[in-house]
């Protein structure tokens, strides 16, 4: 009996110790997690990697596995990404200033950023959301729309050549020459003509013709000092339904939408498939292509603002040197400050203020001289 009661005692002191020992564990983990989420907080957020390493083409590309709500390379969050953009543009904006002011003096580098993406991907918000953030008057910004007849009349990159970014210039190509690779592939996979009716589809020797055009042209801009960054933003299939319904239910945004929008949309297979092959085929050394997750905008921007700081970074525009005596200058501006100096400009300017109400008397007497006939 008495063995029995023991035994009792101590299953009950191991299922205590048992008990315990769970909950010891239990609040160690919510202490590691509580310590991390401190540390998170505590530390500044950063990058994890270059993002342009994280999302540039590779050869073996499949666009059907790219997860397009996904934030590469950052992990702090979307309220730390909003500050971090924030931050980061004080650089952008100082590089791209450095980059104007280099050019004065005789340097060639300037930047072109060509963005790509079907409706809703965000192709705007980079513009108004990224490259406000620097100055601009040293922002060249086109937003390519289909040829007109003039223009079809001509090679078909005349038109973009004639916008390149000059010496000291950030340009910024809302859609760009791959419309004229995109737009053709995609209707002769889906046998479907533009929102007037029209078919811009060509021949495969035309089309190939077209590859090694733009090819050369880019490696041409290069060679001009122009370095070149492509952004894709790659936006789900879900995710633009619903900004397409946000479109139609808000009055203010019923300007952006085109009933042609759901054309193209029924052709989500042929535009995928088409984007898949070109970001291959023209993503290369001189101008990578990078694809951007666009599902969360918050990201999309600050991936295209980071991606184009550390391009700008690559180029390292310096300041340009004085070409006059810096100490000489300072001297001379220094006698323009002293008490006296200023004391008698303000002398001056009173002067001059008492000889201009003089003057313009004088005028208003002849004036009047002449009109009573005198």
């Amino acid at each position: 009996m008495a063995g029995k009661k023991l035994e009792k005692q101590k299953r009950k002191e191991a299922i205590k110790r048992a008990k315990k020992a769970a909950k010891d564990i239990k609040r160690a983990r919510r202490e590691a997690e509580k310590q991390k989420r401190r540390e998170i907080r505590e530390r500044k957020p950063d990058w994890s990697a270059d993002p342009r390493e994280l999302l540039r083409v590779p050869g073996d590309f499949d666009l059907s596995e790219f997860k397009r709500d996904a934030t590469p390379g950052w992990d702090a969050g979307k309220k730390a990404g909003k500050q971090y953009r924030k931050d980061r543009g004080d650089l952008m904006a100082e590089l791209q200033e450095r980059l104007y002011a280099q050019s004065k003096m005789g340097a060639k580098d300037a930047l072109l950023i060509i963005v790509q993406g079907l409706d809703t991907a965000g192709k705007g918000g980079i513009a108004r959301h990224v490259m406000s953030m620097v100055d601009p008057q040293g922002i060249h910004l086109k937003a390519f729309k289909a040829p007109t007849e003039e223009e079809r009349g001509q090679h078909f990159l005349e038109r973009i050549r004639k916008e390149l970014p000059e010496p000291g210039m950030i340009g910024l190509f809302d859609r760009s020459q791959y419309e004229d690779l995109l737009v053709p592939t995609a209707q002769m996979r889906s046998g479907q003509t533009d929102k007037d009716g029209r078919s811009w589809m060509i021949s495969e020797d035309e089309l190939n013709s077209r590859y090694h055009d733009i090819y050369q042209m880019e490696l041409e801009a290069t060679r001009r000092g122009i370095r070149i960054v492509k952004l894709c933003l790659m936006v789900s299939y879900e995710e633009q339904g619903e900004r397409l319904m946000d479109r139609l239910v808000r009055p203010d945004k019923h300007w952006k939408y085109s009933p042609h929008d759901l054309d193209v949309r029924d052709q989500w297979d042929a535009y995928q498939a088409t984007y898949e092959e070109i970001l291959r085929r023209t993503s290369t050394e001189i101008a990578p292509w990078y694809v951007i997750p666009a599902d969360k905008k918050w990201y999309s921007r600050l991936v295209a603002t980071e991606i184009i700081t550390r391009t700008l970074a690559d180029i390292d525009p310096q300041w340009p040197a004085a070409d006059f005596d810096v100490e000489h200058e300072k001297a001379r501006l220094g006698l323009t400050l002293t008490d006296e100096a200023c004391a008698k400009y303000r002398r001056e300017r009173v002067d001059k203020v008492i000889d201009v109400v003089t003057q313009d008397e004088a005028v208003e007497t002849e004036v009047e001289a002449i009109q009573n006939g005198f």
